[in-house]
């Protein structure tokens, strides 16, 4: 277990014990927080009967905000190649003139 942290994390009123890297704590435990608060969200906004069906909706909020960023950063990735084909364009022209 070389150098490795023995951490409990709680989700959902269950505890989850884990073997982790120390610089992975912090992001762990946030998360979990993360977690907690959104199910506590979702159980006072919507008639959920089940866990299952609240942790399902957490998953898939936090899956969409990953994909989301993903594709604005395609898109961000995109423009930015073509703003500098644009300027090596405009290079090309001022170099030949």
């Amino acid at each position: 277990m070389d150098g490795k942290l023995r951490i409990k994390i709680s989700i959902a009123d269950r505890v989850y014990p884990l073997t982790v890297e120390p610089n992975q704590e912090e992001g762990l435990r946030s998360a979990s927080k993360k977690i907690d608060a959104m199910i506590k969200q979702f159980e006072e906004n919507y008639a959920v009967r089940d866990k299952q069906d609240v942790l399902a909706m957490c998953a898939l909020q936090f899956a969409s905000q990953v994909e989301q960023k993903q594709i604005d950063s395609a898109v961000d990735g995109v423009a930015t190649i073509d703003r500098i084909k644009r300027l090596n364009s405009l290079l090309d022209q001022y170099l030949e003139n």
